[in-house]
């Protein structure tokens, strides 16, 4: 009889400590909704491809965290502490990382990355070593709609503080504007605390939408703010930029960039790097590297501990409903203030530049320019504006990465 009353007892605590128990529990609903998230977010990655490289790593790390008992990832090893330096200053954004290696889950391990300032970085590096700087070093002008485009982020980051939200929170979901995910994941990373109404998780779960919807959010507001007549400019073919200007480019641009805002030194200096490992013609290797194994293994760690953090107190939330009205608004004027832009420059230029290139702006390579050059030819079906549009969206990489620093540099935390 003891034998069986043994068993039973064990079959009763492993019932106890399973996860369907879980879900039993205070709150436990709440983790099934987010499960259920996770799936949806799994179909628009797999059965519509809306940014599947990055959405389906976050949405598969929104399942892992919201199992329950799986003790992948503990926010509480991530809540602010204080701590006296041996200098006497009062550290109080101290976060005990020799604890999280000693007893975090494996989600808690790899988020390490993202606290630590190291992923969006490399991220970086594999863009840089897979763009063609040769659009914007031809045409210039194209800074002036990179850097229009990013209008988005100031004007939101004003509405958000209207709104009464922390300068950290308005900060990161300001940065949504900027189309670009792995600079939205930087920004939040290091100004968002565990006393924002809001995580890093929900901030990149908006940017990575919004930067898959580029094809539906984007074409009305273009075809709104230009007319049939400005839709029709054909432009002329872009001069041949020399090896030795592609060299100068990424060294010119990481010096003048970092001296001016040294905040922004991590990602520009990245991005900056690859494109040298590239035009450099003698780190093949590196450059392949940078561009296949090591962006593909980044981007896996990226997104599932990220999607770690998307814990269902962050997201079933008012706050939540707010990031991503606000992430829209900050998408749709970057692309409305490039489109104005790009208007002014056509009317200086005397009708040669199309106002469409001014959308690409925004970060989003190759799609914002690909979506200028779908617009461009619903007027004039044989207008190749891809190229033209990939300067100000290039142009656009450097601006979010610039716009990322002013934040930073602003908002103290």
């Amino acid at each position: 009889m003891g034998i069986i009353t043994s068993f039973l007892e064990t079959l009763a605590d492993l019932a106890r400590q399973s996860g369907i128990a879980g879900f039993l529990v205070d709150g436990g609903w709440k983790n099934i909704i987010m499960i259920l998230i996770s799936f949806v977010f799994m179909y628009l990655a797999i059965a519509k491809g809306f940014e599947p490289l990055l959405l389906l790593p976050i949405s598969f790390g929104m399942l892992l965290t919201n199992l329950p008992y799986a003790e992948m990832y503990h926010p509480e090893f991530w809540d602010y502490g204080t701590i006296t330096e041996s200098s006497g200053a009062v550290n109080d954004h101290y976060i005990d990382y020799g604890r999280i290696l000693q007893h975090g889950g494996l989600l808690d391990i790899l988020y390490m990355g993202v606290k630590l300032q190291i992923y969006p970085p490399l991220i970086f590096l594999g863009i840089g070593a897979m763009t063609d700087f040769g659009p914007l070093i031809a045409n210039p002008k194209s800074f002036l709609l990179g850097a229009a485009a990013q209008g988005g982020i100031f004007f939101t980051f004003i509405g958000a503080a209207v709104l009464g939200m922390s300068a950290a929170e308005c900060g990161s979901i300001a940065i949504i504007g900027g189309a670009d995910g792995p600079t939205a994941i930087y920004v939040s990373s290091r100004l968002l605390s565990k006393t924002d109404n809001i995580g890093v998780g929900t901030i990149a779960l908006a940017a990575y939408t919004y930067m898959a919807l580029v094809p539906i959010i984007q074409p009305p507001i273009m075809r709104a703010l230009t007319t049939k007549k400005e839709r029709s400019v054909v432009m002329g073919q872009l001069r041949q930029v020399s090896k030795v200007e592609k060299l100068i480019f990424p060294i010119l641009v990481t010096i003048i960039i970092s001296l001016m805002i040294p905040s922004a030194a991590p990602l520009v200096g990245m991005l900056m790097f690859g494109n040298l490992l590239k035009e450099s013609g003698c780190c093949d290797r590196i450059a392949k590297t940078a561009q296949n194994e090591l962006m593909n293994i980044i981007t896996i760690f990226l997104g599932v501990s990220v999607g770690a953090t998307t814990r269902a107190d962050k997201i079933l939330t008012i706050q939540f409903g707010e990031v991503i009205l606000l992430g829209v608004i900050a998408f749709s004027i970057g692309t409305a203030c490039g489109v104005l832009l790009g208007k002014v420059m056509y009317l200086v230029s005397g009708g040669k530049i199309n106002p469409l290139i001014g959308s690409a702006g925004v970060s989003a390579v190759p799609m914002a320019a690909r979506v200028s050059q779908k617009v461009g030819q619903e007027e004039v079906p044989t207008n190749y504006l891809l190229m033209h549009a990939m300067g100000p969206n290039v142009a656009g990489v450097i601006g979010s990465a610039v716009a990322a620093g002013v934040l930073l540099s602003i908002i103290k935390v």
